[in-house]
This record gives structure tokens, C-alpha cells and sequence, in this order.
């Protein structure tokens, strides 16, 4: 058989050794904007696992291994890591399906499957324990909205901020980073978005995880709510928003008392990752190769452009928006 590089063929010999030698087929799983790559090893039986192959220098493993055990532990389903080669980026994992939320969301389905995400993010939240995961500090937040300017604006825009629109920029880079600082910290899923949600019993399953931290409790609530590939009306987003709160409330989660204050820290938080996410999708892009990211950029520029216009003291961001537009 000829194989489209090295690696793979060296992954699927080590997936033979554990597979104690069971006949198996190796395809494509799902593409990743990182490094990772992911491969379905379906048996003859009608099992079937999913290998990760995250090349050591560019990925390690340890983080997903890790956080997998925590959010089984806080009984969530994640994926079971069924063998391990932490030197060589090889991991054997059960498998989770193919059904992703991104592809059932519906009008229909949503409120099941939007009830089963807050279900799950509640129990992860709970979870937390000082000390597992490193913090989303003010140092991270601050170098995630860098790549706003140097990426997006800088490379993809071709454009160079004045001196008075750096500035403006910092500013309002400030007070995101106070507001998400202000928050209760608890585990951080980082990427809770329904792409890396699997439609499977119980439900939802969850990928993509190991970018976990300790941080501000309303990001993964945002993350999946104001998601780069699916939109919802902002009634829908306020309702699902307060069922969430009322529910953390109930399970004795520190979150603000007053709804109002929590909608507009969870905007604020939303604004700091929408920022994030356009520098991320053109570095893939113009770095890494992969343009398919920054096609849903409107998106993002929309959600941001949204929040900026409803609070006074983000309004040098929407101006800034529009003279970048």
C-alpha cells in the first residue's frame, strides 16, 4: 500500500500492535485547524476507533490525555483514551460517531441538543478543582487579541493601525481583560462550540479539548451560543443564555446574581474570543495553509460589530471596524 507520508504508515502499524493484529481500515475522521490529524480505525466486527497523530514538536498529547480524565471524571462524555504512545503523538480512542451538532442543529432539534450542551457544561463547571489546569490569565487573553491586529487586520487587510487606532484598540483590550478577569474562574473548556459536540448517548459528546484552562465562567457559554459556523437570533441566545444562568444558580455556581450584569459580561467575554478567533482563522489561513477558516470571518466581524455598538465604552471599536471595513 502506498502511503501519503511516513507518519501515517507508522501510525497504522502502531495501531496494528494494539489491535493485538485485528484486521482494521484507516480513513480520514475529521480535519483539525492544528497540526492533529485524525483517522478512523473501523474492524471487521463492526467497531470502530478513532487515532489522533499529532506530530511531537508541534503537538503533545499529555494536555488531551489529561483533560480527557477530567471530563470523564466530571461525567462528561469524552472520549476514552484506549492506548497511548506520548513520545512517538500517537493516541488510540474510542469513538464517538460521526454526528456532529454542527450538522443536526435544526429548529427542530435545537432545544434538546442546546439543553443537553448546558447539561454537560454545568457538570464540567462543577467539576473544578485550583490547580488542574493552567489559568487564562491576563497574559493569554492579552496575546489571544493580539492576533487581531498582526493577523487580521495587518495580513489579511493589509492594513497598518495609527498611532490613535493602536491605541484605541489597547484600550479597549484593557477593559475585555478586566472584564473576563472580574469573573469566577472555573474549568475552561476553550473551543465548547457545537463542531466539537457529537450527537451520541449520552449525549453530547466532546472533542477538541485540550486548550482546557481555568478561566472566566460565561467563555464556554459564549463559545457555543455565538459559534463561527451557526447563528441564532439573539432572542433565541438571550433565552438559552438565562436558562443557563438560572440553572448555574440552582447548582450553587458563582455566577452574578443579576442577570443583567452576567448577559453583559458573557458580550464582553464574547467580543474578547470573536477578536481571537479572525487573527486565528487568517494565521491558518496565510500560515498554515488553510483558507476554508476565514470565509466565516463576516461572522465574527458581525457578532463584534453587534457588541460594540450596544455599549458606550466599546465604541472606538466599532469605529475602528468601520474604517477597517
Amino acid at each position: 500500500m502506498i502511503h501519503a507520508d511516513d507518519r501515517r504508515a507508522e501510525l497504522e502499524r502502531w495501531i496494528g500492535s494494539q489491535l493485538k493484529a485485528a484486521p482494521f481500515s484507516l480513513a480520514p475522521a475529521s480535519e483539525d485547524a492544528s497540526f492533529r490529524r485524525y483517522f478512523r480505525a473501523a474492524l471487521g466486527d463492526g467497531r470502530s476507533f478513532i487515532a489522533m497523530d499529532a506530530p511531537p514538536g508541534k503537538e503533545d498529547c499529555r494536555p488531551f490525555v489529561r483533560v480527557a480524565a477530567l471530563l470523564r471524571e466530571a461525567g462528561v462524555n469524552a472520549p476514552p483514551v484506549i492506548a497511548q504512545d506520548l513520545e512517538r503523538g500517537f493516541l488510540l480512542l474510542g469513538d464517538l460517531g460521526t454526528r456532529t451538532y454542527l450538522a443536526e442543529l435544526n429548529v427542530a432539534s435545537a432545544a434538546r441538543l442546546m439543553g443537553d450542551a448546558t447539561g454537560a457544561l454545568l457538570r464540567w463547571q462543577l467539576a473544578t478543582r485550583a490547580g488542574e489546569l493552567p489559568p487564562y490569565d491576563e497574559a493569554l487573553l492579552r496575546r489571544e487579541m493580539l492576533l487581531f491586529p498582526q493577523w487580521y487586520v495587518e495580513r489579511h487587510l493589509q492594513k497598518k493601525l495609527s498611532k490613535t487606532q493602536d491605541d484605541s484598540l489597547s484600550g479597549i483590550f484593557s477593559l475585555l481583560v478586566k472584564s473576563a478577569l472580574a469573573q469566577p474562574f472555573v474549568y475552561v473548556h476553550r473551543d465548547y462550540m457545537p463542531r466539537n459536540l457529537m450527537v451520541c448517548e449520552p449525549n453530547p459528546g466532546v472533542l477538541d479539548f485540550q486548550d482546557a484552562v481555568i478561566g472566566p465562567i460565561s467563555y464556554d457559554l459564549v463559545s457555543l451560543l455565538r459559534d463561527a459556523f451557526i447563528s441564532w437570533d439573539e432572542e433565541r441566545v438571550i433565552d438559552w443564555s438565562a436558562r443557563y444562568w438560572e440553572q448555574a444558580k440552582q447548582a450553587r455556581l458563582p455566577v452574578d446574581a443579576d442577570f443583567g450584569e452576567f448577559w453583559r459580561a458573557l458580550e464582553w467575554m464574547g467580543l474578547q474570543r470573536h477578536l481571537k478567533v479572525l487573527g486565528i482563522f487568517a494565521r491558518i489561513r496565510y500560515r498554515d495553509g488553510k483558507p476554508k477558516y476565514l470565509e466565516d470571518a463576516p461572522r465574527f466581524l458581525g457578532y463584534a460589530r453587534l457588541v460594540a455598538e450596544r455599549y458606550g465604552a466599546l465604541a472606538p471599536l466599532a469605529r475602528l471596524l468601520d474604517a477597517l471595513a
